[in-house]
């Protein structure tokens, strides 16, 4: 992904220098930080570099892009009971070249919803795996049990890193096309 958008307003928090570094194979690296409501365009970007196949692995439809009111969601949040992060990449105009993030499910406490896209050209250095770690780290510190996903069952990549990490994958009440992975926390 090669799409540079001027960089948003730093959000309050933690100075720059707190949020981790990751180095990655080919001498990339990435600084992982908090999502904040002026990513919006950072985050647009982000979904536009994405190939129409990543984006209905994560949206599980073809969008063309965020609508305005799926891109305040996706930037506008509490960062209580929806967290998220984008890891930037270290290059010249640090693009956004992943999205993590989790929401608490209502509907069962101690639960949260996972979901996670890397940048195509991003796939395979490990990112996605780290961020997956990341986010099971936080929840487990802030209390929760389990995280949950509903993942396309023809999403390879994600089901082998769920899988790596000890998530059960189940069918889903849905139908065949999708997976729900669910990763205990406790373990």
């Amino acid at each position: 992904m090669n799409t540079r958008v001027e960089r948003p307003a730093l959000p309050a928090g933690p100075a720059v220098d707190a949020w981790p570094v990751w180095p990655l194979p080919g001498d990339r690296a990435v600084r992982l930080r908090p999502v904040a409501a002026a990513d919006a365009g950072a985050e647009q970007a982000f979904f536009r570099g994405l190939s129409l196949g990543s984006r209905h692995q994560r949206f599980h439809i073809g969008l063309r892009e965020l609508s305005p009111s799926l891109l305040k969601l996706l930037t506008d949040m509490d960062q209580r009971s929806h967290l998220a992060w984008v890891a930037e990449s270290l290059a010249p105009g640090m693009p956004v070249v992943a999205d993590a993030r989790y929401v608490h499910d209502a509907s069962s406490p101690g639960s949260a919803e996972f979901a996670l896209a890397v940048a195509d050209d991003w796939h395979g250095l490990g990112l996605g795996r780290r961020l997956m770690a990341h986010l099971a780290a936080h929840a487990r510190q802030r209390g929760l049990h389990a995280l949950h996903g509903d993942v396309l069952a023809d999403n390879r990549r994600m089901l082998a890193l769920l899988r790596d990490r000890g998530a059960r994958l189940l069918p889903h009440p849905d139908g065949a096309q999708l997976v729900r992975a669910v990763l205990d926390l406790a373990a």
